[in-house]
């Protein structure tokens, strides 16, 4: 069978079977043009008034490598409000060689560049996970596009809006982390969560994605997760114990947070609220595993989140639109990306349209509990059969037709 684009189609197998040929036409996949385009739009609309929480990130990096009185060891102690992981600010130390201002651009630069590498990823990792599956891996790119279509407005505003290099890295390193996942390298999985970790520490909700890894390998990944999440934060909690202080640290409950719903009308963070956000995250993720549903993990983290979060800050979005791309690129096989899609509109777009903020708040219970619902209680699709011969055929030709190559 032969598909608009002119390439043949196996129509046992479902798969497309562009040859060597179509590469060399065109080795940079369509998809991947249009969302480079997508986003290059994009940064050049927010770079000029980007960069809004830039400073905290620079400052930590001063105080942290720069001898900074109140800085070293005793960083988190004197500045609570620093909400980052070490890594993050080793990371923000590439960019002090430069002029603040032009450091500023290049970083936000790279983190936009990130965010396009993930969304190659990501069709990379969910080709993977479905081999063998019978999906035609012409309408995976598809589907790529359309949920990065969504997907990379949201990432302009983690990334170059708001510059919060922790929340970039700690999605990159969990995206990391789910390509090798899905490649079979436990150790691999376990130290790139460390890492998604010790550059943000709510990254912790993604943690139940250890449990997708072989029984034999829980032992040594949890072990090795450990060993790093323990090199990055134990010296400064044993350096200065007025480090704790840091986790106790409080931000404004505003009125378009979804707590108001619950009756928390405290005017700063709850005592309990940040354990909950843990342990609700950690629930979640570990029943979406139970279930079968692994691919939700991260969605269901982010969900966590925004729910119980006092703040309501747009960037927050990054992570849901992260999950509902990795939902519904390895969880779903439907060609339209509805979640993304969905999370973008419920969630950015009541932001920016409705002024109400009670409404807001509203909205945002109501996609976390719809989410939440659907990924963990719909029922499975199940495979289709496929005959030994497609398999072959697939397996042959899957490096020819890997969405992300």
């Amino acid at each position: 069978m032969i598909s608009q684009e002119g390439h043949m189609y196996d129509a046992e197998s479902d798969v497309d079977t562009a040859g060597h040929e179509g590469r060399r036409l065109w080795p940079v996949r369509r998809h991947n043009v249009l969302l480079t385009l997508w986003a290059a739009l994009w940064f050049a609309v927010v770079s000029p008034h980007g960069g809004v929480s830039w400073h905290y990130v620079r400052t930590g990096e001063q105080l942290l490598f720069g001898g900074v009185p109140g800085g070293g060891l005793a960083l988190y102690a004197n500045h609570p409000e620093l909400q980052m992981g070490p890594v993050s600010f080793l990371t923000a130390g590439l960019f002090a060689p430069f002029p603040p201002a032009v450091g500023e651009v290049l970083a936000e630069a790279l983190m936009s560049a990130l965010g396009l590498y993930m969304l190659v990823l990501v069709g990379r990792t969910a080709a993977d996970h479905m081999l063998g599956s019978g999906t035609n891996h012409r309408r995976l790119q598809q589907r790529v596009l359309i949920a990065g279509l969504a997907f990379v407005p949201m990432w302009t505003e983690v990334a170059v809006r708001f510059g919060h290099l922790d929340d970039v890295l700690a999605l990159f390193f969990t995206t990391l982390a789910v390509r090798a996942l899905v490649r079979h390298h436990p150790i691999a999985t376990a130290l790139l969560l460390a890492l998604a970790v010790d550059s943000k520490p709510w990254a912790v909700n993604f943690l139940p994605l250890l449990l997708v890894l072989p029984r034999a390998s829980w032992r040594p990944a949890l072990l090795s997760l450990l060993a790093v999440v323990g090199a990055a934060w134990l010296p400064f909690y044993l350096g200065d114990l007025g480090s704790f202080a840091a986790a106790r640290f409080t931000i404004p409950n505003q009125p378009a947070s979804a707590l108001r719903w619950f009756g928390v009308q405290a005017a700063t963070t709850p005592w309990w609220d940040r354990p909950a956000q843990t342990g609700l995250g950690l629930a979640l993720g570990t029943l979406a595993v139970w279930r079968g549903r692994w691919p939700a993990v991260v969605l269901l983290g982010a969900d966590a989140r925004i729910l119980l979060d006092p703040s309501v800050y747009t960037y927050y979005t990054a992570a849901i639109l992260l999950g509902t791309l990795l939902w519904d690129t390895l969880g779903q096989r439907r060609l339209v990306p509805w979640w993304s899609w969905t999370a973008l509109t419920c969630l950015y777009g009541t932001a920016l349209l409705v002024h109400s903020p009670s409404t807001q708040g509203l909205v945002r219970l109501g996609f976390v509990a719809v989410s939440a619902a659907f990924v963990l209680l719909s029922p499975n699709r199940p495979a289709r059969r496929r005959t030994h011969t497609a398999a072959r055929r697939q397996r042959r030709r899957h490096a020819l037709a890997t969405p992300g190559g």
